[in-house]
């Protein structure tokens, strides 16, 4: 599989007396991947982002794209020649330009019939058909952002980058969303950077997903795994809650609350916990439990497991659990 686009040993330092926005960054986006880019504010994402597009130049590292070296010593491509399409969180479409327009604009250099039988196709494909001549502000909040989608594609670039493209959408239309942009870019063998704070979207749509830490690649893998198997207490907060489970050599694991599962005081892996509290969610019932053995958890105060609404739990009562690391609701 060819790569698309590179990152190596690239880092990004807006002022000599701050910490660099990046450092370290290695990393590859193979022919026709979905990868996202997933931290906290302040985590790097955007600065990598800037940097791959061409609006900031790294300070040490290479950026190429293809064979062709894009950024780094004695090399810089600017970006309207990197054949990078970019799509920000509210589109940011020409609100005065038609829908069609808005999708030509960017291939000016066809011909007028090449560019409406361009746009005519990529509107069928995302459900915008007989809405050409309306203007953005005349479109859903979703249509739009499909309309900013299908714009950044017309060129045919060889990389995308999705910059929170479903920040602005409540969250049915967000669900809604992820699902029609992610078969758009299956479709088309679209290579994507998704930069997201949402888990969700890396979760939802993602081939492999990168987890940013304060600069720096902190675990990557493909989304399940990071969820699965977080390396760090970081990566595993930033996909929802998690307990720490300590092993004797004091070696701490990061376990989903549906990994960890009732089970017979008998059993030899049993661990003895004691109800803290308990409340209803719909179907589950999410229990805070605290082991007898303090040690097992770490700094943690209590571990959340989650329940059957129909099983019986009763606040102080003793339950024994055990770790399934291949659960998964």
């Amino acid at each position: 599989m060819s790569v698309s686009l590179e990152f190596r040993e690239v880092a990004k330092c807006y002022s000599a007396s701050d910490q660099p926005a990046v450092q370290d960054i290695n990393l590859c986006l193979n022919e026709g991947e979905i990868l996202a880019l997933v931290g906290a504010s302040g985590s790097g994402k955007t600065t990598l982002l800037r940097l791959a597009v061409g609006l900031e130049t790294p300070d040490t590292g290479q950026i190429i794209l293809g064979e062709r070296i894009v950024a780094g010593p004695a090399h810089w491509v600017p970006p309207e020649r990197r054949g990078i399409g970019l799509v920000f969180q509210d589109g940011a479409l020409f609100p005065h330009l038609t829908v069609e327009a808005n999708i030509t604009y960017g291939i000016h250099k066809l011909s007028r019939d090449e560019g409406k039988a361009i746009a005519e196709r990529l509107l069928e494909m995302v459900g915008l058909s007989g809405k050409e001549k309306r203007y953005p502000h005349e479109l859903s909040g979703g249509e739009r952002q499909r309309l900013g989608i299908v714009r950044a594609l017309a060129p045919q670039p060889r990389v995308i980058l999705l910059d929170e493209p479903f920040g602005n959408l409540d969250p049915a239309l967000r669900c809604t969303m992820r699902e029609e942009v992610r078969s758009l870019l299956v479709e088309l063998k679209t290579t994507v950077i998704l930069v997201t704070h949402d888990p969700g979207d890396s979760l939802a749509i993602a081939h492999r997903t990168a987890v940013l830490c304060d600069g720096r690649i902190d675990q990557t893998g493909t989304p399940e795994e990071i969820y699965r198997n977080p390396k760090s207490e970081y990566c595993a907060g930033l996909f929802g809650p998690a307990n720490c489970l300590v092993d004797d050599s004091g070696r701490q694991q990061w376990v989903r609350p549906e990994q960890l599962v009732v089970v017979n005081k008998n059993q030899t892996d049993a661990i003895e916990t004691r109800v803290v509290s308990f409340h209803q969610t719909g179907r589950h019932t999410e229990v805070a439990v605290r082991p007898t053995n303090m040690a097992l958890m770490g700094d943690q105060k209590v571990w959340l497991l989650y329940l059957e609404s129909t099983h019986p739990v009763e606040e102080g009562s003793d339950i024994w659990v055990t770790w399934n690391p291949f659960r998964r609701e």
